[in-house]
């Protein structure tokens, strides 16, 4: 039977933000360092701040979907749930192979590249893989200083996280099994609660289209390979949200050999309506609903 691990569901933001808290602390009760590492970060004045403006200027300027705290708690969550399935499947990680630290240190990593892999949105989104590694590094200092009183292994650590926020849009491909995880768990939080705020700004494409018709998604224990993520879609247009998001970066990464993706809508055979009409808009070159 597949164990489920961690699951996206179609909420309100609050609702959201706290079953990824929820998942999160769960996940790393076994890890203290990691867990404290996740309470200093999410207290931190500037990551907050920065979390903030990048959704500010993703939504509200571009249209996008939410890249704010939530989708980094998401992420997170999601992120420490593959770490996992790959650490009980004696997956080797480049945390340990490098000699910066043992599997708890390597949660470290991929918490905090996870959650701040989308800073650099504040400042653009042309180039936020690069204003992301610059923004973090405040950050990250004041984190790992805290955790880690050797300077040579914070130094260490602090290259494999900053590796994986500059790899997690695959320009550069990443690397290290553990940004590999980072830009999965990126791609895995495509269900409705990410795109509606888009769609009712008026971004009508076929992104927040797709992305409002995956409810949700599951992080398994796979019988075939250590990671199964199961997309469960009310209409099979969510098969866009999957193929240009979750699986590119599945086959685009290291983690290419130990994670499955499925994608399944109800089993009825009916696809739920997303849109009824839309029209082009007057002034601008794209849909609205009429």
């Amino acid at each position: 039977m597949k164990e489920e691990r961690v699951v996206h569901v179609a909420s309100p933001k609050a609702k959201l933000y706290q079953e990824a808290d929820q998942a999160i602390r769960e996940k790393l009760k076994a890890y203290p360092k990691a867990l404290s590492a996740y309470e200093l970060l999410i207290q931190d004045p500037e990551a907050k701040a920065g979390w903030n403006m990048a959704n500010y200027l993703t939504m509200r300027k571009l249209g996008y979907n939410d890249h704010g705290r939530v989708h980094a708690l998401l992420t997170g969550a999601a992120g420490v749930a593959i770490l996992g399935l790959l650490v009980e499947a004696g997956v080797r990680l480049d945390t340990v192979e490098s000699g910066a630290g043992e599997v708890e240190d390597a949660f470290v990593v991929v918490l905090l590249s996870t959650m701040l892999h989308d800073l650099g949105n504040q400042v653009h989104r042309f180039g936020h893989e690069a204003f992301g590694v610059t923004l973090a590094l405040p950050i990250l200092n004041r984190v790992l200083e805290r955790l880690y009183p050797d300077p040579e292994q914070r130094a260490m650590l602090r290259a494999l996280i900053l590796h994986g926020i500059y790899s997690h849009d695959l320009e550069p491909e990443p690397l290290t099994l553990e940004a590999g995880v980072t830009a999965v768990a990126d791609g895995t939080d495509i269900t409705k609660g990410r795109g509606r705020k888009a769609f009712q700004l008026g971004s009508i494409d076929i992104h927040s289209i797709s992305a409002l018709a995956v409810d949700e998604v599951r992080i398994l224990k796979g019988e075939r390979t250590p990671v199964e993520i199961q997309v469960l879609m009310n209409n099979s247009a969510g098969i866009f949200q999957v193929e240009e998001t979750l699986t590119k970066k599945v086959l685009k990464g290291p983690l290419r050999p130990y994670v499955s993706v499925v994608a399944m809508t109800d089993g009825a055979g009916h696809d739920q309506r997303i849109v009824h009409r839309v029209r082009l808009h007057e002034a601008e070159p794209r849909f609205v609903l009429d």
